[in-house]
């Protein structure tokens, strides 16, 4: 028997649901500046093979960090905001985004590649804290059965940052010939990104923001006390969110080596040009998809998203000259709804479990720094193209998760 309309939201700060609107539009800017930090990786990463000298294995471990520091801070950041709330939640999260980035400007002092990976865990380790609280927190302000249309939407300005940062990088870390080997740009870069971040600090620290809190009347009290783990929808979302994030990563870590390697006469300065559009690929895929979602049920979009680029993986694999090129390309427009569609069917009724849950979805990123490897050890030792069969699989599990893996376990549907 299903149980009936069980959970209701109390606002801390006195709101109404009609107060939602500013707090979305505050929190959404969040996702934006995760995106922008993350758009700027893949460069510092060639940057500093440039200005520090460093193999290109040991600059990876800049994504060893930034990846790390989700695995590692997702759950204290769940535990934190259970007991203080999103607000509090988010604002420490900014204060070491903005801190990380202050650190930078001693690192580049130092030329001090140690230096600059203690900097990026600790910014990363803000980000966490972000995704945790911003991811949930856009689910809750509004209705229930709009949850992950919102999440996407809020997630396009995530595409967006994401776009921004490369260009960023690229203009202002390689603006002159002689710039690819100074440190200078990077401190100013990111003593502006820190200023910034302290600035909307500052506003969610003086804006009052709805606090939500599920509370559970008697009916309710099977999800209350059902453990974590025994919601189906969740623990398959944790497992689909490693292997989407694994694959993401992968498909952009690899793909300016396909492009030279398989592409008729592409060099590295047109991959990353066909890089740049395969972004923008993604950042118009968020909007689609959240457009998309209005007519077509958030699950069966993921399922069918997630066959295409099973089919394209194939393309890509067999390594037919440019139409594999396109057909990568291609793939990033249809993984753009995949983490907040997953994210947001993952924590879906989970009543007092929602903070929590989230931390650990969140932690899930990891797989983003360690199934890349795999794909590296493929290409050493067959090919490149071969190395795609892992992102391929990756989005059969993508694919089973929007057909059936997100099914709330029987007789815990709120409805």
């Amino acid at each position: 028997m299903a149980i009936v309309n069980t959970k209701t939201a109390v606002l801390s700060e006195g709101s109404s649901t009609s107060s939602y609107t500013f707090p979305l539009i505050l929190v959404t800017s969040l996702f934006f500046l995760w995106g922008m930090a993350y758009g700027l990786l893949d460069v510092l990463n060639k940057h500093f093979q440039v200005t520090l000298d460093i193999t290109t294995a040991r600059s990876t471990l800049l994504q060893a960090a930034y990846f790390g520091a989700y695995f590692l801070v997702a759950l204290p950041a769940g535990l934190f905001m259970n007991k203080f709330g999103y607000k509090k939640g988010i604002i420490l999260g900014l204060l070491l985004y903005a801190g990380g980035a202050f650190l930078f400007f001693p690192a580049a002092q130092e030329a001090s590649f140690n230096f600059f990976l203690l900097a990026l865990f600790i910014l990363a380790s803000g980000l966490t804290c972000l995704e945790t609280a911003a991811n949930p927190y856009v689910t809750v302000l509004g209705k229930p059965d709009t949850s992950e249309f919102r999440l996407n939407l809020a997630q396009c300005f995530n595409g967006v940052g994401s776009f921004i940062g490369p260009i960023i990088g690229a203009n202002l870390f390689f603006a002159t010939p002689d710039s690819g080997g100074s440190l200078d740009s990077v401190k100013m870069v990111y003593i502006i990104i820190g200023g910034v971040v302290l600035i909307i600090a500052g506003f969610f620290f003086k804006t009052p923001l709805p606090e939500i809190k599920e509370t559970l009347l008697a009916s309710d009290q099977a999800i209350a006390k059902k453990p974590l783990f025994k919601h189906r929808n969740f623990t398959n979302a944790v497992i689909a969110q490693f292997f989407y994030v694994a694959a993401q990563v992968g498909i952009a870590a690899l793909f300016i080596n396909y492009c030279t390697e398989v592409g008729q006469g592409i060099d590295n300065a047109e991959a990353a040009y066909l890089l740049s559009i395969a972004l923008i690929l993604f950042t118009a895929g968020r909007f689609a998809g959240t457009a998309l979602m209005k007519v077509v049920s958030p699950n069966k979009l993921l399922t069918a998203y997630a066959l295409l680029n099973v089919v394209l993986c194939l393309v890509v694999i067999s390594a037919s000259s440019n139409l594999s090129v396109y057909a990568l390309m291609a793939i990033f427009f249809f993984e753009s709804i995949m983490f907040p569609t997953i994210f947001a069917l993952g924590i879906k009724d989970l009543g007092a479990h929602t903070k929590k849950g989230s931390s650990f979805i969140i932690m899930s990123i990891v797989g983003g720094a360690l199934v890349p490897y795999v794909m590296g050890l493929l290409t050493d030792h067959y090919s490149i193209s071969f190395a795609y069969i892992v992102p391929l699989f990756c989005f059969v599990i993508v694919a089973w998760y929007g057909w059936r893996g997100y099914r709330i376990s029987a007789g815990l549907r709120v409805k």
